[in-house]
């Protein structure tokens, strides 16, 4: 009981907490409604809400309900419009929180190129539609809107919106889920020149820093490779971060008159950088999906290529680089290193009796008792068929024989049936062997004459009561 009222107060407080951080923001926002008190073409909210609603779970809208009708109860209209506009937002965000889960991967939406634009267009331009609709229709029933004005205050709210999504809600849902960055020295100050950049790029597009001449000038686009750089070069998180850098010193510059987007009034100013911001951010974290999807296709290749696909142990030419690696090591610093090569018995009988299923299902048992008893720097592979090999650096013939004995073990009191045995042979470089092949050469020997000895062998069958 006490432990449901503490899940209880915890969601209590947490709704509140987002209640009023929506409130702040929301406020904050309407400070730039131009073409109507309720109505801003920059509403951070939109994408605080539905950046709770994928991170914490659906059950905290009742914070947005909240926060929403405060806002609009302390802005214009009233307590009726207030209460449609808040039902709006929070439709709003319950909708695009479900469209993304069920379409676009949920929190993890920006993990893939795909995924990403389906949350822009889910959640940036279809559930948008909701607030929108419910909160100008609230209005002009109110009497707080002018039917004539329908149109330009539904697209102001609309695209406010969907700019709030796409640009605020990445960002929080990014910096929020997974472990930290963490980069050392050159990637610390490589990070710090990006963020100068960026921050220079977008006073000089939108403030006219350095070039006053230029102030209202095209080229917005200058912004651009820096984007592309915090997308390649270290992924979806800073692209999100650099996005909303960029927006919040274009904002600034174009209300002060300043930019390439200033136009005749501040709300069409504002509606045309929106836009533009808007279509930026997908890109960028469209190409920061795309860059990370490639560098897990390079990762995973790298991986396969030097790993055994049904077990997961290092493959041979793993195997082989690690013999040659010790090998020179030992040329530096003299010390030996041993070598277990492991057979599975009766895998053949194995298969025929059980299926192969069965068989390969053997093979991962041994992996698995393998890798348990690895040090960090022991090498488990997969020698071929029924073979495996392990690499101990820095390990004598007595201690190589003392693992070989704990794997035996380990098999020994696996509860899985069919119960399985191995044989081993062990080599010691350099006293067995003073090159790869004359190593593996001596531990095959030494397995297959530990075959004709059973008693010798690492795993024998359990003693009879």
């Amino acid at each position: 009981m006490n432990q449901t009222a503490h899940q209880y107060q915890r969601r209590l407080a947490t709704m509140g907490v987002l209640a009023a951080v929506y409130f702040v923001a929301g406020k904050l926002g309407l400070t730039l409604a131009f073409v109507h008190p309720s109505a801003t073409a920059v509403w951070p909210p939109a994408g605080i809400a539905l950046a709770a609603l994928l991170t914490l779970g659906s059950e905290v809208w009742p914070g947005i309900l909240v926060g929403a009708f405060l806002v609009n109860l302390t802005t214009a209209g009233s307590m009726a419009t207030s209460i449609g506009i808040a039902a709006g937002n929070t439709l709003e965000a319950l909708l695009g929180a479900y469209l993304v889960n069920r379409f676009a991967g949920g929190r993890h939406a920006f993990e893939r190129t795909q995924d990403t634009f389906k949350f822009a267009m889910l959640a940036g331009m279809v559930s948008t539609t909701v607030a929108a609709s419910f909160g100008v229709t609230s209005l002009s029933l109110g009497g707080f809107a002018p039917w004539a004005n329908y149109g330009p205050i539904w697209a102001t709210w609309w695209l406010g919106d969907a700019a709030g999504i796409v640009i605020v809600a990445p960002l929080l849902i990014l910096w929020s889920s997974g472990p930290r960055p963490r980069w050392d020295r050159a990637q610390s100050l490589e990070a710090l020149a990006l963020l100068a950049c960026l921050i220079v790029a977008g006073l000089v597009v939108f403030d006219g820093f350095l070039l006053p001449d230029t102030a209202n000038y095209p080229l917005e686009y200058i912004c651009i490779p820096f984007l592309i750089w915090a997308a390649y070069r270290f992924g979806q998180r800073e692209a999100a971060a650099a996005t909303f850098v960029l927006s919040v010193t274009a904002v600034w510059g174009t209300l002060h008159r300043l930019g390439p987007f200033v136009r005749r009034t501040e709300n069409e100013s504002l509606l045309l950088l929106q836009a533009f911001m808007a279509v930026v951010a997908v890109t960028t974290l469209g190409l920061a999906a795309e860059f990370a999807e490639r560098q897990r296709a390079i990762e995973q290749a790298r991986h396969l290529a030097v790993s055994d696909p049904l077990t997961g142990l290092a493959n041979y030419r793993k195997l082989f680089d690690t013999l040659d690696a010790e090998i020179k090591r030992h040329a530096r610093s003299t010390r030996c290193f041993a070598i277990l090569l492991f057979d599975l018995d009766g895998l053949k009988r194995l298969n025929d009796t059980h299926g192969h299923l069965t068989g390969n299902r053997a093979l991962c048992r041994l992996a698995n008792v393998m890798r348990s008893h690895c040090r960090d720097i022991d090498t488990a592979a997969r020698h071929g068929g029924d073979e495996f090999a392990l690499v101990l650096p820095e390990a004598s013939r007595d201690a190589a024989q003392q693992v070989a004995q704990r794997i035996a073990d380990g098999l020994r009191s696996d509860s899985e049936t069919p119960a399985i045995t191995v044989s081993v042979g062990t080599a010691v470089y350099p006293d067995d062997g003073d090159t790869i092949e004359g190593l593996l050469a001596a531990a095959d020997r030494d397995l297959y004459e530990s075959k004709g000895r059973p008693m010798s062998r690492a795993v024998v069958p359990p003693e009879s009561p």
